[in-house]
């Protein structure tokens, strides 16, 4: 159970700090200005076979992840967008598992997606970069259980959600001796 458990979260499960500082949000930043040139570089001599291969026994393929990162960020970056215009507003949520089992998601070029994040990742550190300290206080309301979540712990938590799918890309390489 340990092992599946370390499979599934290779850096461990999201924590926030209590109070993020500038410095934890200026380097969560800069997680999500990096992550689509490490990626892309990570896969770039990737075959077919090795874009489908899972991460782990049950687990998404290589390129499953990669469209999953494209359609989570830019799920991400319109609850940051709804957090910043909208007085706590109440997100939509979606079926991540159901939409990594689309055609798209199993079949497509990452090519796609990794052009698309490098886009929307820009975009988004151009964003966060130009708000206000005030502005990271602002939250929106996730559906599930209703809570609130502000707009620093949202950055945290796509930074951490880039290094965790970026771990199981690069551990499943160390493990082939891609």
């Amino acid at each position: 159970m340990e092992e599946i458990e370390k499979l599934k979260y290779p850096i461990g499960h999201f924590e926030c700090p209590s109070e993020i500082s500038i410095e934890k949000i200026n380097e969560w930043i800069l997680v999500l200005d990096e992550l689509p040139k490490k990626l892309s570089s990570l896969v770039s001599n990737y075959s077919e076979e090795k874009l489908n291969t899972p991460y782990r026994e049950e687990g998404w393929t290589v390129r499953q992840v990669i469209h999953h990162l494209a359609d989570s960020h830019h799920h991400s970056y319109t609850r940051f967008k709804w957090a910043l215009t909208e007085d706590k507003p109440l997100i939509k949520a979606y079926d991540e598992k159901e939409w990594s089992d689309l055609f798209d998601a199993k079949t497509a070029p990452i090519t796609l997606s990794l052009s698309y994040l490098t886009a929307l990742h820009a975009k988004l550190v151009y964003l966060l970069k130009g708000i206000s300290a005030k502005d990271y206080h602002k939250f929106y309301i996730h559906p599930e259980g209703q809570v609130s979540v502000s707009v620093a712990e949202n950055l945290g938590k796509y930074a951490w959600h880039s290094n965790h799918h970026y771990a199981h890309i690069k551990n499943l390489a160390t493990k082939n001796k891609w």
